[in-house]
């Protein structure tokens, strides 16, 4: 029989075509965007045996669960009514200024989506910090600005940001900051909310807020009518597998945001166990769990400090610290070939030659330190 000759050139042609087409159909901005790169997505080894993975920020103490509810036939509440109580009471703050969202990240997308409009709308953030906010604007289409943080302390640059604000609905700031680690001066981020009360939303993002619970902006809910606090379980609680997170501000805005958000943003099984994780109980071992988490970010930059690897180790209020070498990119790809994955942060702005470090368990930061001694 006589083999049938395959043209791999018009196979090729045909495909292009074809994509070509599809890019018709597709919004521009999509075509162009570049997205959020998660920690899953960053390291392509299939072989997870005695990986150490310190690059997505998550809990290194494992939480133990298991689900009260079996049956899962029916839809959800939309707001989970019990979840929503026990939050109100673990931040202080009436349940009518609660929304319940999967993770922050909704809450970020869900603000936006609710207060700015493509034409003339902008959105604000201060780089090095959480690239979501980018990503979530050019995926909405949405005109975003970047103030760049002073690069000596991270702070805010309030005097250029009042420079900038015509047409700017959400200001978007990360507190504790992702990737720096520091936290933002109160009398600052006070001073913006009352520059910015009848024109502009204050975002604050507390992911990390547990690691440094004092500096929380939830008792300013009710005096400032633009602000805004999202938080979540994935950090601290030791809860990144079940998504979710909270939308904190005024009942004004909820109202506003519950038109806006899916009818079930939480799934039974993640409701059913963040009413367990948010049992007096469970608060406690929270607790007890980011307290360990700090005793070892305190070992471990101590350490660190004697490797000759290292050039500076940045003030961090959160479970993870940045870390200025004199060759990243080195370090970082003989920490990949020993199967510790830490995220790098070089691309970022001010931030050559900056590593990202997830504080792990004791046996993980010894094993970091150790492996680095090595490359000293």
């Amino acid at each position: 029989m006589r083999k049938k000759y395959i043209n791999k050139n018009n196979i090729h042609q045909e495909k292009n075509k074809k994509i070509d087409n599809i890019n018709k159909i597709i919004k521009k901005n999509i075509i162009n965007l570049i997205p959020y790169k998660s920690a899953r997505l960053l390291y392509k080894d299939n072989d997870n045996k005695n990986l150490i993975a310190l690059n997505a920020n998550e809990s290194s103490i494992i939480s133990y669960f298991s689900l009260n509810k079996k049956i899962f036939n029916k839809y959800p509440e939309p707001q989970p009514k019990k979840l929503i109580v026990l939050y109100s009471k673990y931040v202080n703050l009436n349940v009518k200024n609660i929304l319940v969202t999967r993770g922050a990240d909704e809450g970020i997308d869900l603000v936006m989506r609710t207060f700015c409009n493509q034409k003339n709308d902008k959105i604000l953030f201060c780089p090095p910090t959480y690239d979501m906010y980018r990503v979530t604007a050019q995926i909405l289409d949405i005109k975003y600005i970047t103030i760049n943080s002073n690069n000596i302390n991270w702070e805010l640059n309030l005097n250029k940001i009042k420079e900038n604000l015509n047409n700017v609905k959400i200001i978007y700031i990360c507190n504790p900051n992702n990737p720096t680690g520091n936290y933002i001066n109160k009398n600052i981020i006070i001073e913006l909310l009352e520059l910015t009360k009848n024109t502009t939303m204050i975002v604050i993002d507390e992911a990390y807020i547990e690691f440094c619970i004092d500096q929380t902006f939830t008792y300013l809910i009710n005096k400032y009518h633009n602000l805004i606090i999202l938080r979540t379980l994935s950090k601290a609680f030791a809860l990144a597998g079940i998504r979710c997170g909270f939308l904190l501000t005024n009942e004004y805005i909820i109202n506003t945001l519950l038109k806006v958000i899916a009818p079930y943003p939480i799934s039974e099984p993640s409701t059913d166990i963040a009413i367990q994780a948010l049992n007096l109980k469970n608060l406690i071992i929270m607790k007890n769990n980011v307290q360990t988490i700090i005793n070892n970010k305190k070992w471990l930059v101590k350490n660190l400090y004697n490797c000759r690897c290292v050039k500076y180790i940045f003030n961090s209020s959160t479970n993870f610290i940045l870390v200025k070498f004199y060759n990243s990119d080195y370090i970082f790809k003989k920490l990949n070939k020993k199967k510790i994955i830490i995220r790098n942060q070089n691309n970022q702005k001010n931030l050559n030659n900056c590593l990202r470090i997830t504080i792990g368990t004791i046996f993980e930061c010894k094993k970091l330190f150790f492996e680095l001694q090595q490359l000293s």
